[in-house]
């Protein structure tokens, strides 16, 4: 007899595929959800293993617009940085893959859903709340809180060894000595070698910007135009290329930003739960949108709205990094953040060069900037 059908949150990976049998073992049906964020990954290569383990279904779900669109610019809208330097990469990432997992759920008849975050770290949190909030009757299986689980496996030896006797293929490259999450935002860097918060980042770590010192010589110029706080379009002026709709835009700022070393961040971050991580990051899409926003909401933004609207995007940053998305005050929030950005509109020249991004100029049909009465010509 089964116990139940559960969603698992599958990336294909050891942790993960392990987790899967192991819910077997423990008499449920499993159900494997794959979100494509923007993910370097062979998701057809994921769904064949998650198959060939057993899962009843696999579901594959391309995330990547519904990501920008409704995570990305939300963020982008409230300038949201968390303690003043990481701009939530993981931390948006997380409703979004939450919220589809649960619609799974529901449309299967799932009673359960399931994670391979650990009971160290802020994901735990973020996909349960967005689980809960979405789906207040389900269970969560947590095998990482699990004490016959996590007691079973202590570490990456014991669950290659239980990879090897239950037929889970076994990466076949050496682990890297860090642990990586990407999607179409960010990459992040953290434990193994890391977690000694003196040591250097090796220069091999980063994969989605160039080393500053080696990008190009010369600049990329783009134009970035803005309605009600979000970007519509981005032209590279010298090259004569245009994106205008949302993924394109945000890819396209990712390619120009870690062409040219822009994003790169070394932090210590003070966790949900109670304790300090170290954590590496590249955001260089992200990075450039911070600045060119904070630029037109300058510009076309009351003074005193502006000044009540830096609280509300702390408020909103502490509590998409804490999992609260899906609550009523961050709903509250992200609603008065909306209204701040109705007349966010205009064009912002900027130069990416060697790690930075250049304000050039900008211009707005809602400009609140008077030429005339800054003079001081008579």
């Amino acid at each position: 007899m089964s116990k139940g059908t559960v969603v698992l949150a599958y990336s294909g990976g050891l942790d993960t595929s392990c987790i899967l049998v192991w819910l077997k073992e423990q008499g449920y049906s499993v159900i494997a959800y794959l979100a494509n964020i923007g993910q370097d990954e062979d998701f057809e290569a994921a769904r064949k293993k998650a198959e060939s383990l057993g899962a009843t279904k696999v579901f594959i779900e391309d995330l990547r617009a519904e990501f920008v669109e409704d995570f990305i610019w939300p963020a982008i809208q409230a300038n949201a940085v968390y303690e003043d330097r990481y701009l939530l990469g993981t931390a948006v990432a997380r409703p979004c893959i939450g919220r589809r997992q649960v619609e799974i759920a529901r449309r299967e008849g799932a009673q359960f859903v399931s994670h391979g975050a650990t009971g160290k770290g802020n994901d735990q949190i973020r996909f349960e709340l967005t689980c809960y909030a979405l789906y207040p009757e389900v269970k969560i299986i947590a095998p990482w809180r699990i004490p016959e689980f996590y007691n079973r496996f202590r570490g990456r030896k014991d669950l290659m060894e239980y990879a090897q006797q239950h037929g889970i293929p076994v990466p076949v490259t050496p682990k890297a000595p860090w642990s990586m999450d990407a999607n179409l935002m960010h990459i992040s860097y953290e434990s193994g070698i890391l977690e000694n918060p003196k040591s250097h980042a090796p220069a091999d770590l980063y994969l989605m910007t160039k080393n500053p010192e080696d990008a190009p010589s010369a600049p990329d110029v783009l134009e970035i135009e803005f309605k009600i706080g979000v970007p519509v379009k981005v032209t590279n002026v010298k090259e004569g290329i245009s994106k205008d709709s949302p993924l394109d835009i945000f890819t396209y700022l990712n390619e120009i930003g870690g062409k040219h070393g822009v994003g790169r961040i070394d932090i210590v971050e003070n966790r949900f739960i109670g304790m300090k991580s170290r954590g590496i990051y590249e955001t260089p899409g992200g990075t450039i949108l911070l600045n060119v926003h904070l630029d037109i909401e300058a510009f076309t933004m009351d003074k005193e709205v502006r000044r009540v609207k830096q609280g509300l995007g702390i408020k909103f940053s502490e509590l998409v990094y804490n999992g609260f998305w899906y609550s009523p005050e961050c709903d509250f929030v992200r609603h008065c953040i909306a209204m701040s950005q109705v007349n966010v509109e205009g064009k912002v020249q900027l130069s990416v060069f060697k790690g930075q991004v250049y304000i050039l100029g900008r211009e707005s049909p809602k400009s609140l900037y008077n030429e005339e009465l800054v003079s001081p010509r008579l």
